[in-house]
């Protein structure tokens, strides 16, 4: 079985995994978790009902209950199990990733995601071993029931004044749909790809790819819009578009809502959590503005999540546009995201500061992107780029608990191996176009020239 990641099990059904295996992983997580319950959810992909009915069967087979929440959001499902005291919850899911794609995400208690380093290691190992899986003498029970109202009744705690705004709004047929027209009910809102669809026919549920967040754009520019909002297929990622029709880049946003945990709710010296791509300018404006203590980790939610919990923090962010919220659990909400930064535009826009501003002068540097390579030597690559830029000149920096990064006067880069997919990811930045051009060559060199690497 292929499918078991860092963060969760995911991969193309029927080719990486398959029901047999579905089946396993329910019978195996009320061991793993030491419960007699467990909460399941799933997003709407064609192949979801089936993986459900195999998980179901795994787990009632294992002597366990199920409380079936069916179509659901993974936020929901974080909503449900920490909210309600569950010890294990499972939501099927393969988020953004394409139709063909399905997998799970696994929590325990207090909603605390379940890594390959943290249970899921053990569930592939009892898989790979054949371990057997007789039905107990007592199966558990299914019951279904419905947490949604009070998951909005929590989100709408937390919504602002947005009658100044006009927003534009783009669901990907996914998960979103759920949630997006009863929180903005009311509102001056526009909405593009707002019926569920599990087959995506409108454009991948993947916010990150340029291509996909073309038609908000373009809502955007028709609608004149204050801002736009896409969310991705299970929603617990948002990513915005601003009034310019430009892409806001998310880390960024980390930086932003310090308007609202600071100037807004007067929270004071707040502990943030950032990953180890985000940009210069984010520690920067936090540590400036609002004397915060900036800590810097893994990607992830399987590192993330439990990271903001041990740090204490009051919010954190990734560039993939997880935000992840002391308020929910120390866990991460597309729709909780928006909603807080829905509130920000809207007082921005009171104070006659637009969203394309403010983000402009969040701006300090000039960054590459995310850059994918298709490369075998992942290790030998990441290790070759390293140590020739150590070669040029000493770095003021190096961390190295997710592939490396080295920050130099100036600039700094990041490389990694993806957990979830084939790449090997490349981001970098600089104080000037010219020398951002010149270390992505020499980083190009190496990882093409050198490794064979496709981009």
């Amino acid at each position: 079985m292929g499918a078991f990641h860092a963060y969760d099990i995911r991969g193309i059904w029927g080719k990486d995994w398959n029901l047999e295996d579905a089946y396993k992983v329910g019978y195996f997580i009320p061991e793993l978790l030491k419960t007699d319950k467990v909460l399941v959810g799933r997003d709407c992909r064609l192949s979801g009902k089936e993986i459900h009915d195999a998980l179901i069967k795994g787990i009632t087979d294992a002597g366990a209950d199920v409380d079936d929440i069916g179509y659901s959001s993974t936020p929901l499902v974080y909503f449900g199990t920490a909210n309600y005291g569950y010890k294990a919850s499972v939501q099927i899911t393969a988020s953004h990733n394409p139709p063909e794609y399905n997998g799970m995400k696994v929590s325990r208690e207090n909603a605390l995601p379940v890594g390959l380093d943290t249970g899921l290691g053990q569930i592939k190992q009892w898989i790979d071993e054949g371990r057997p899986t007789p039905p107990a003498a007592k199966k558990g029970a299914v019951k279904e029931i419905d947490i949604k109202p009070d998951y909005i009744a929590f989100l709408k705690k937390f919504k602002g004044d947005y009658s100044n705004l006009k927003i534009a709004f783009d669901l990907s047929n996914g998960m979103a749909t759920l949630f997006a027209k009863e929180i903005y009910k009311g509102e001056n809102a526009t909405y593009l790809f707002d019926d569920m669809d599990g087959s995506f026919p409108n454009h991948e549920p993947n916010p990150l790819v340029p291509k996909n967040v073309e038609p908000l754009k373009k809502l955007v520019e028709k609608t004149g819009a204050d801002i736009g909002v896409i969310y991705d297929g299970d929603a617990d990622r948002v990513m915005f578009v601003d009034d310019k029709a430009r892409f806001v880049a998310p880390d960024l946003v980390i930086a932003l809502m310090a308007r609202y945990f600071c100037d807004e709710r007067g929270e004071k010296n707040p502990r943030v959590l950032q990953e180890i791509r985000s940009s210069l300018a984010v520690a920067e404006e936090l540590r400036a503005k609002y004397n915060a203590d900036v800590h810097t980790w893994r990607v992830g939610r399987a590192f993330a999540a439990p990271k903001l919990r041990e740090i204490d923090g009051l919010w954190g962010g990734e560039l993939a546009g997880h935000y992840y919220f002391k308020d929910f659990f120390y866990s991460d909400s597309g729709m909780l995201s928006s909603i807080i930064v829905l509130r920000i535009v809207s007082a921005l826009k009171k104070q006659g500061i637009k969203l394309s501003e403010e983000m402009d002068r969040l701006t300090g540097y000039e960054n590459s992107g995310e850059i994918n390579y298709k490369v075998e030597d992942k290790k030998g690559a990441m290790d070759a780029v390293k140590a020739y830029f150590e070669s040029k000149e000493t770095p003021t920096k190096v961390m190295d608990f997710d592939g490396y990064r080295l920050e130099f006067p100036g600039w700094w880069f990041n490389i990694r191996p993806s957990n979830t997919e084939p790449y090997l990811r490349f981001i970098c930045e600089a104080t000037s176009q010219e020398l951002l051009k010149e270390k992505i060559a020499q980083a190009d060199a190496i990882i093409v020239g050198q490794f064979g690497g496709k981009r």
